[in-house]
């Protein structure tokens, strides 16, 4: 069981438009904001998500698994790295035409809170344990960055660019949300 603590508030400024929230798997809100916005504007912003972000505290705080149901070594993870160094560049040379994309370098790594990422450059970086999820659910991670090429957000073009290659993909979302956050823990204990 996590101790309760201090909520820690970060502010990521970027090149990006609008405002965004995320917890992070410490419970730590982080804030998402471009450049240009003035640190009033961000303060008003988190005071008025503040139901929101203590719905998401709590959910955090109760999801919680034993550790010894899921524990996985760092020997598996880096078997996990390996298999995943394999099996993602074939996934996303295959998705790259149908997303109509070219991307950079391909990184796997153990992350903390992400199953994959984009930067402005095309590079890719994926989680090693997406070769602990479902066939389907890696794939949908694969397409979802591979569809940041495109749009560098989350706005109803980029879901669109994702139903275009995936018309199911709610269902590895879905997924995602409920198993996830516990399958990551699961790397991170001791």
């Amino acid at each position: 069981m996590k101790k309760k603590r201090e909520v820690q508030i970060s502010i990521i400024r970027s090149r990006r438009k609008t405002l965004a929230l995320q917890i992070d798997r410490d419970g730590n809100v982080l804030v998402r904001a471009p450049y240009w916005v003035p640190d009033d504007q961000i303060a008003r912003f988190v005071n008025q998500k503040k139901d929101w972000i203590r719905l998401q505290l709590d959910k955090l705080a109760n999801t919680s698994v034993p550790d010894e149901d899921l524990n996985i070594s760092e020997e598996e993870l880096e078997q996990l790295k390996q298999q995943a160094l394999k099996v993602i560049p074939e996934r996303v040379a295959f998705f790259a035409p149908k997303v109509g994309v070219t991307y950079g370098r391909i990184t796997i790594r153990k992350q903390r809170t992400r199953w994959g990422s984009c930067s402005e450059k095309g590079n890719l970086n994926f989680n090693c344990l997406l070769m602990k999820v479902p066939d389907t659910v890696r794939d949908y991670v694969v397409v979802h960055e591979l569809c940041h090429r495109k749009e560098m957000n989350h706005s109803e073009r980029f879901w669109e660019q994702v139903r275009h290659v995936l018309p199911d993909y709610k269902e590895s979302e879905k997924w995602l949300h409920t198993y996830g956050k516990a399958l990551i823990r699961s790397a991170h204990t001791g």
